[in-house]
């Protein structure tokens, strides 16, 4: 019963729901949700957490029904406070 179809899991990053290719990671579940997700990460002001707050590797394999939270610092870089000491 090949329909052609390729086969998709559900997940949900954040506050939305998507579906992926098994096999997907979870960092590019969550580039996939959001491109900025990944610039984020790369640029080390994200992270990705389950639904209970345990943080998750991006390079993580997903499951169907896995719960992503991508955690992005609201800080900005700030240039080192400097001495006229």
């Amino acid at each position: 019963m090949d329909s052609g179809e390729a086969v998709t899991i559900p997940v949900f990053v954040n506050s939305g729901s998507l579906f992926v290719a098994p096999g997907t990671t979870a960092g590019a579940a969550a580039a996939q949700a959001d491109p900025r997700y990944a610039e984020a990460a790369e640029a080390g002001r994200a992270y990705l957490t389950d639904g209970r707050g345990i943080r998750r590797d991006p390079s993580e394999i997903l499951a169907a029904g896995d719960i992503l939270r991508v955690i992005v610092s609201a800080t900005r870089d700030l240039p080192e406070a400097t001495s006229d000491a």
